[in-house]
This record gives structure tokens, sequence and C-alpha cells, in this order.
């Protein structure tokens, strides 16, 4: 029974590489926020309203606003759409101090002012977590769930009936 000491170290070698292998996982992706390096924030944005898509960059700069490779004045053409798009920057009374570079796809332009106006919200409130309260409060975190509704057999539209007819 000498012998026995020797086993538990047998059983012991194959074990150690286990054991590195499944703590060590979950503190490696938790030592570069304890290093005190920041962790790399999210880029970009992405709001939806109707159909369409908006994908959003923010950074801090002079207000430039560019929509699919257009400034924000070419490419909402009527102001109620483009206050629409700028509402977040007016209530944390941000005008002026962000880039914003956006992708669109999909929708009218309504649709596409709504998803923008998503995007530049939630990235403004990614960016600072004490202005979220303001935009939360404003309504603009808030994703517009209504969509167009499918058009049923039978109907003329979505609810539309046909004329009824007695004879």
């Amino acid at each position: 029974m000498s012998d026995s000491p020797v086993t538990p170290a047998a059983t012991e070698a194959p074990e150690a590489p286990e054991a590195p292998q499944t703590p060590e996982a979950p503190e490696a992706s938790v030592a570069p926020e304890a290093s005190g390096a920041p962790a790399k924030a999210r880029s970009i944005f992405v709001g939806r309203r109707k159909s369409a898509i908006a994908r959003a960059r923010l950074t801090r700069g002079s207000g430039e606003i560019v929509v699919n490779g257009t400034p924000l004045q070419e490419y909402f053409n009527t102001e109620k759409l483009r206050s629409h798009v700028l509402e977040p920057f007016g209530v944390l009374e941000q005008e002026g101090q962000w880039d914003v570079k956006a992708r669109i796809n999909g929708g009218g332009s309504t649709g596409q002012a709504g998803a923008l106006r998503l995007a530049i919200a939630r990235g403004l409130a990614a960016d600072d977590p004490s202005w979220r309260a303001p935009l939360k409060a404003a309504g603009l975190l808030t994703r517009d769930a209504r969509k167009v509704e499918r058009k049923k057999y039978g109907l003329k539209k979505a609810r539309r009936a046909p004329q009824f007819s007695k004879r």
C-alpha cells in the first residue's frame, strides 16, 4: 500500500490540465476590465421603424450628419422629418456636438426618420448612462412596433370588407 501516494499523483496529473481550462476561461474575460482597460464600446447602433432599418455611428464632432452618403438636409427634405431625427440631441441639449454617419435600408421617409432617431438615441444612451433617463422619459428609447397590417383573403384591404349588397 505504499504505492498509494503514487496513484493520487497520477490522477492529479490529468486533472491539472482540466482545471486551468474551465476556471481560467471566465477569468480571462474579466481580466481586461479588472486591469483598468476600458471595455470596447459598441460603435454602431441599430434603430428600426416600420420596415426601415438604420445603422448609425456616432462620434463627437461638429454636428455633421450624413445619411447614405448625403447630408441630412438633402436626404430628409422636410423640416418635420429633420426635426424628428434630431430630437434626441434636443432633449439632451447636444445639438451640433455629434457627427452621425448612417446607412438606412427599406421603408419610406417617415419610417427611415424614425429608425434613425432610435439609433441616435441608443447611441447617446450608451455613451453616457446618465442620459438614459431623459431619453427614456421623452420616449426616444422605445421602439415603435406598429407595422402595416397584412391584407386578408376575402377582404379588399386589411380590414375593409367588400360592399354589402342586399339583392
